[in-house]
């Protein structure tokens, strides 16, 4: 029986497949590894390095050389308890490297601009392009109702078993591509300014949809309550985007003097003996703000009783946006007569962020260099790959700001 030329082809692919390595298609300047290291959750506060086979390169894919990743408080809430029934898992979505290897068809990032081997990138977020939103709302994909994550929400495509290597925690990681799979060539920013995009990208996210309030400007007087790294990022944002008087909200003193370096022009402490009540901060920031309360306010912690405590923050016909829950902490109790109806407040949520948000954050990130914002100061520790248990417990602990892992 005579074989064909493609029949050929694919006999080749299946035995090269089973040795583990790269399709003939895969572009490389060098060997392609075979195995990654990985930092795989097997339990609750539980990490350990382990070798895994790199799954072969198909035609849109790419490999990528962990440079470094941000080490955020989802993947900190998934180590602890595994909410997410995840386990086991290559945690990791706040990550960057170097493209080491690209299958045929990879020629552009998502933005449109040229990819190939040697460049930075950054992955963003997986969506379905089947339900509601990926259909009717397209610009939306933050809103996917099947939406993934690289690192976090496992990459079922392909196999049974699916892309284990898709988390940012090890020293080589796989993007599968496909329809609703978005990256982006970023070498213009150095390592630390790629280790924050993602982070940043969710509070340009949140600065949107506030402005979509019509309550932002350059005389407006906003509250950001909650001084961790997306709290603290907020800030650098709202600076970046011209609003002058920044009130920033937390109990930790040396987050607050952060703060401050990042832009705030005030600091309310709750442990301080004259802001240790709800009354006594509401009296002082009325007293900041025209008598009557901020005209804006950013809720940025997972904390259920400061939650509730913003609304009183905030002046008649203000507004606020609720970013703090990313995961469910909990409820929390208002009167919606007082908070919110009697008031007329402007109440937006902001979710996540979407692929679009990523080019307007890279400007963002431009637009700090040119405005001596220290944001790279944010990140205060890092840890290599087999240390990533303490980096967890670094950053439960609050230790510093933020925490990486870095591939040395």
């Amino acid at each position: 029986m005579d074989i064909t030329a493609s029949q050929i082809e694919s006999i080749v692919r299946s035995v090269i497949s089973s040795m583990g390595g790269a399709t003939p298609s895969a572009k490389a300047a060098g060997p392609i590894p075979t195995t990654a290291h990985v930092a795989m959750l097997t339990g609750p506060k539980k990490i350990e390095i382990q070798e895994l086979p790199i799954p072969p390169l198909g035609d849109d894919d790419i490999l990528v050389r962990v440079e470094g990743a941000g080490v955020c408080g989802t993947d900190v809430h998934e180590w602890k308890m595994d909410p997410f029934g995840l386990i086991p898992v290559i945690l990791g979505h706040e990550g960057t490297g170097e493209v080491v290897a690209v299958g045929k068809n990879v020629k552009t990032d998502t933005a449109g601009k040229p990819l190939g081997v040697g460049d930075k990138i950054v992955t963003s977020v997986l969506s379905c392009g089947d339900c509601y939103a990926c259909r009717m709302v397209p610009g939306r994909t933050n809103l996917c109702d099947n939406q993934g994550v690289f690192g976090l929400i496992g990459d079922k495509r392909g196999t049974a078993e699916g892309n284990r290597v898709n988390g940012w925690f090890a020293d080589y990681m796989v993007i599968k591509g496909g329809f609703g799979v978005t990256y982006f060539q970023v070498n213009e920013l150095d390592l630390k300014q790629r280790m924050i995009l993602e982070l940043a990208c969710v509070c340009v996210h949140a600065l949107e949809r506030g402005q979509k309030t019509g309550l932002l400007n350059f005389g407006s007087k906003v509250l950001v309550q909650g001084c961790g790294p997306v709290g603290l990022v907020m800030i650098t944002v709202l600076r970046a985007a011209g609003i002058n008087h920044i009130i920033a909200v937390d109990g930790n003193e040396d987050r607050l003097k952060v703060a401050q370096k990042m832009g705030a022009k005030t600091t309310i402490c709750f442990r301080r003996p004259d802001e240790d009540t709800l009354d006594k901060r509401v009296a002082k920031i009325k007293a900041i703000a025209n008598n009557v309360g901020v005209d804006f306010a950013y809720q940025c912690t997972g904390a259920p009783v400061a939650a509730a405590d913003i609304y009183s923050y905030i002046r008649r016909g203000g507004g606020m946006c609720e970013m703090g829950f990313f995961v469910n902490n909990g409820e929390y109790q208002i009167n919606p007569h007082v908070a919110m109806c009697n008031k007329e407040i402007d109440i937006v949520g902001s979710w996540d962020y979407s692929a679009e948000d990523y080019p307007k954050t890279v400007a963002f990130l431009k637009q700090c260099r040119e405005l001596n914002i220290p944001i790279e100061d944010l990140i205060t520790h890092s840890f290599p790959l087999d240390k990533m248990n303490e980096a967890m417990e670094t950053n439960v602990a609050q230790k510093g700001i933020k925490i990486c892992y870095i591939n040395e």
